[in-house]
């Protein structure tokens, strides 16, 4: 599928649009600026700046403006928040122009008038908050005192989840954020802690611990343990897909790290999505995005965007 230009899709593809249990999906960095550093990041520094420039904005603007259908925008960084035409031109960009939904991937960092106006600009177009503790760079009291404000002042029928990395050394620190965050009323997602090459090697006494902080066999929905769908048949590059601020698109994160399924650039206008799923060819799957969105057969989605993703 050419996304190059206004023109209108085939009527079979049309038609699978309407149809499809699969929630459409673009997981979009806006930018790559984040104003925390978190020693476990697996982002290198040299991917941690810059951001669109306002002609550029625009021309993503236009991108979404051309997408057949209905998709859901998540929005990450690096740190949305830290842009400021995130909330200054995306946000309601994406509210005036596309049916899109919005949903984003933020530390939380930012200040809470920032948040409540943001929450006031995605009224009746918001799909998910998910909300990134990093306990290096607040407590768990901060922390969860601006996310009870932001979730009382959100769209009612939108998601929030609080994700937070199951970093090594600090799980009985991680154990009390978790219980605070339960207390609150909210939804806590764990991550186990992910390298470059794949899932981080726990030490026995931490593994215990992770392994009850996640439960003995976790959901996508549940936790993020980075599964394999080897051999599954996925549907990234079609009906999801991932963009970097640079506007290269790929059809997912492990693809991309593997410099594979790159599909085009969004600034460039050259973007041509798969016309059919393949056989997903990597080991881990560090994201459950895809799972919850219902691209990986076999996997159930999650339904109305009840995706407690953190990634």
């Amino acid at each position: 599928m050419n996304l190059a230009g206004p023109r209108a899709l085939p009527k079979a593809q049309q038609a699978r649009f309407k149809v499809s249990r699969r929630k459409p999906t673009i997981e979009w960095q806006v930018c790559g600026v984040c104003n925390y550093d978190c020693t476990y990041c697996i982002q290198s520094k040299q991917y941690r700046q810059g951001h669109p420039s306002p002609e550029e904005v625009e021309t993503f603007l236009a991108f979404f403006r051309g997408l057949p259908g209905k998709w859901e925008v998540k929005c990450s960084g690096g740190e949305p928040f830290a842009f400021r035409d995130f909330t200054r031109r995306i946000v309601p960009g994406l509210i005036e122009d596309t049916p899109h939904t919005i949903s984003t991937l933020t530390n939380l960092s930012a200040p809470l008038p920032v948040l409540l106006k943001f929450a006031e600009q995605t009224q009746g177009r918001l799909g998910i908050v998910s909300a990134s503790l990093h306990l290096e760079w607040t407590t768990p009291e901060e922390f969860v005192e601006k996310a009870v404000a932001l979730r009382e002042a959100m769209d009612p029928k939108a998601r929030f989840v609080v994700n937070e990395v199951l970093v090594p050394g600090r799980l009985d620190e991680i154990k009390r954020a978790r219980d605070l965050v339960q207390a609150a009323g909210l939804r806590w997602f764990p991550q186990v802690l992910k390298t470059k090459h794949g899932r981080f090697d726990y030490e026995a006494e931490d593994q215990a611990r992770v392994e009850a902080l996640t439960g003995s066999d976790p959901t996508p929905r549940q936790a993020n343990l980075a599964p394999s769908y080897l051999g599954q048949l996925c549907w990234t590059g079609v009906e999801y897909f991932v963009m970097t601020q640079q506007g290269e698109v790929w059809s997912c994160r492990t693809a991309r790290r593997h410099g594979q399924g790159f599909l085009g650039n969004a600034l460039q206008g050259d973007v041509v999505l798969r016309g059919a799923p393949q056989p997903c060819a990597y080991k881990i799957c560090p994201c459950t995005t895809p799972a919850n969105r219902g691209m990986i057969e076999g996997v159930r989605m999650e339904s109305d965007l009840e995706s407690a993703s953190g990634e």
